[in-house]
């Protein structure tokens, strides 16, 4: 049933971010509280009885309609922590081999973390970016917050090149506090230019994820004869065979997962990568788990 819920072609089908987001992390952290492999549900949440003068606001309506009994949810360790995420729409995100290209995917994931992390009472901001800075929504608890990085996540297509240097020099620039980064993009740039770009925020003290999202036809391309295949960003082509992309090309892109896996991890980041073929629990898991080892 879960992955049902987290599935990528089923959220497409919702009528918006918020249902999307909604849907994910209520079914996730459904998840979550039936498996006992996993303790970050008593971390995220916890219930105590409503008792008049209670904020109605904190009340979990789904446990109300489901046992007429009204419960609050209950935050442990409340740490009003910072999580800022950056989200690449630059041309390349537009690809999908299927009905959820990466972009689409970015979002759901991107709306999602928005989500769960208002839920724990965190200041959330958003820029998006592809060869500048497009969208900035500075972090926030105030009211509205959600809607408005849901709607400036709605609202972003996809653009032109990558520069990973103007959104990183733009959040050094103006964010002073110390908190979470999570970056989702496709990462289609050497790995060691990506990571000298990022790597300072690590020295300022930010706990850093890096969600490299690509399509299974990146990861694992089949091709049964030649095709002429064209970057979307430089406009650049190269035919290719069948046998090229069996062994040169997967030789070249797990070399290139490797590296950026390898060096962040060197760097003090954290990498996941995310298939966007498959459902979104293990992507937020990771950002949990992260979380969870920083509080």
């Amino acid at each position: 049933m879960l992955q049902r819920f987290l599935d990528p072609a089923t959220l497409a089908g919702l009528s918006g971010l918020d249902l999307v987001a909604k849907t994910v992390v209520d079914g996730f952290v459904s998840g979550l509280h039936r498996s006992p492999d996993f303790g970050f549900s008593q971390e995220f949440a916890e219930y105590r009885a409503y008792t008049p003068g209670d904020d109605l606001r904190h009340v979990d309506w789904n446990v109300f309609a489901r046992t007429e009994r009204c419960y609050l949810k209950r935050y442990r360790g409340e740490t009003n922590s910072q999580v800022l995420i950056l989200l690449d729409t630059s041309a390349s995100m537009s690809f999908g081999s299927a009905r959820v290209n990466k972009l689409d995917y970015a979002r759901f994931v991107s709306a999602s973390v928005c989500y769960l992390a208002h839920e724990q009472r965190d200041a959330v901001g958003l820029i998006v970016f592809d060869q500048d800075v497009v969208n900035y929504v500075a972090p926030s608890t105030r009211q509205g917050q959600l809607f408005r990085l849901l709607h400036a996540i709605e609202k972003a297509e996809a653009g032109t090149r990558t520069d990973f240097a103007k959104p990183f020099a733009h959040f050094q620039a103006f964010l002073k506090r110390r908190g979470m980064v999570v970056v989702l993009s496709d990462f289609y740039e050497q790995p060691e230019t990506i990571i000298k770009t990022i790597e300072p925020l690590r020295f300022r003290g930010n706990d850093v994820i890096l969600f490299h999202v690509l399509d299974p036809q990146e990861i694992a391309p089949s091709l049964r004869e030649p095709a002429l295949l064209i970057d979307v960003e430089t406009k650049d082509s190269i035919e290719v065979s069948p046998e090229y992309v069996r062994h040169e090309y997967r030789q070249k892109m797990d070399a290139h997962i490797a590296a950026l896996q390898t060096r962040a991890r060197a760097a003090g980041l954290d990498y996941f990568l995310m298939n966007t073929g498959r459902p979104l629990d293990e992507g937020l898991r990771e950002y949990l788990a992260v979380r969870q080892g920083r509080m």
